[in-house]
């Protein structure tokens, strides 16, 4: 290869790279606006805190959901309280106890489910045991930072149910500065980033087979 060719080739290069560049930014800058968006979509209260529904649905995987879900099932705003994604080994009874309720006070009223191992199971899991109680309606209980996720899984999965999202805020998680603390943080881009996933998945499943 002469010197003349690589001279010629040198501003091609150096194009492509400035290209590549750019694109980079600009992917990164979408994402960024993206995740603006999503921390705006966090719900900051409970929107409808006094209306009944048929059931109350709280989704494991946070501190203080099923106490939440215990006190709504006391304030009589449901009948039945469904916990989706509970270990193998916990049953209703256990779940009282270590919730420090009275068994009998509330044990015919709460069901558990075990087959969910992620918010898309919980979904699948709620939906089949809404169809199977003739429930209409629910209440569903997660973290704030968790309900956009769960909401689109939840509309899919039971598009003719009515949905009322009641987030519960952790004490660990800082909401309204997340981004000066590295824990919340990193739970807002991995949930952000998991968002997304589920977001392409709910769009691939509208797509004509």
């Amino acid at each position: 290869m002469t010197g003349k060719t690589k001279d010629a080739r040198r501003p091609r290069d150096r194009r492509l790279l400035w290209s590549l560049v750019a694109l980079a930014g600009l992917g990164f800058a979408a994402w960024l606006a993206g995740l603006a968006w999503f921390t705006s979509m966090l719900p900051t209260r409970v929107e409808d805190a006094t209306r009944r529904t048929d059931a109350i649905v709280v989704l494991t995987g946070g501190s203080g959901r099923i106490s939440e879900g215990l006190d709504l099932l006391t304030a009589r705003l449901a009948e039945k309280l469904f916990v989706s994604g509970v270990g193998p080994a916990v049953d209703v009874q256990e779940l009282l106890r270590v919730s420090q309720r009275m068994p009998a006070e509330l044990e015919c009223c709460v069901a558990v489910g075990h087959q969910a191992g992620s918010t898309l199971g919980n979904a699948v899991e709620t939906a089949r045991w809404m169809q199977d109680n003739g429930l209409r309606s629910l209440r569903l209980v997660t973290a704030a930072y968790h309900m956009p996720r769960s909401l689109l899984h939840f509309r899919r999965a039971m598009p003719e149910i009515e949905i009322i999202p009641h987030p519960v805020f952790s004490e660990h998680f800082r909401q309204e500065d997340w981004w000066r603390w590295p824990g919340s943080a990193s739970l807002i881009v991995t949930e952000y980033s998991k968002y997304l996933v589920a977001l392409a998945y709910d769009r691939r499943a509208d797509e004509p087979r």
